[in-house]
């Protein structure tokens, strides 16, 4: 049984996933980068709370102030490329970075669950079965990414590339809201 708690830390941290989605999806959507994306950010927020309540919560303080910091500087970067790409015009495959491949995946799914790693530290508190709220974690970011790319890619075909604008600024707008 899925208990209040664990429904409340699940969706809070898939928020910064479907963030993330949403101006992911204005770039664009097919079934691959659909499931890239949404595969990632579940199987990353599976394990990052795993690694967390591995590590200790002995290191938890430092890795939280760094790791906000690291999450941030990723996302703004990745935003202010969006952004960029947009207002120029760069719409030539290849000058596009597809943000679902590589190591820009990575640092896209290391960002949003940063903060599942640190939960991690206190997932053994909810007294669930560890496994299962991980399990249940990912799932959950999977779906919310799937509905923030289909949101996004919504958007994109509304406001056309308005929308690949305004998918950066969120990103930059949630990264300093890392900071903060």
């Amino acid at each position: 049984m899925i208990s209040l708690e664990l429904l409340a830390a699940a969706l809070a941290l898939g928020c910064d996933a479907f963030s993330v989605a949403i101006g992911v999806g204005s770039q664009g959507l097919n079934g691959r980068r659909l499931f890239r994306l949404s595969f990632h950010f579940g199987l990353f927020q599976f394990f990052m709370p795993l690694i967390g309540l591995a590590i200790g919560s002995l290191t938890a303080s430092m890795l939280g102030e760094a790791g906000r910091w690291v999450a941030a500087g990723c996302l703004v970067i990745i935003g202010i490329n969006m952004a960029r790409q947009a207002i120029w015009h760069e719409d030539s495959p290849a000058s596009r970075k597809d943000p679902t491949r590589g190591w820009l995946l990575v640092l896209l799914s290391v960002s949003t669950s940063v903060d599942a790693l640190v939960a991690g530290f206190s997932l053994g508190l909810l007294g669930q079965n560890i496994l299962a709220a991980c399990l249940f974690i990912g799932v959950t970011a999977a779906a919310m990414t799937i509905a923030g790319m289909l949101l996004g890619a919504g958007a994109a075909r509304a406001l056309g590339k308005w929308a690949e604008i305004l998918g950066g600024i969120v990103l930059v707008v949630l990264a300093t809201s890392f900071i903060l």
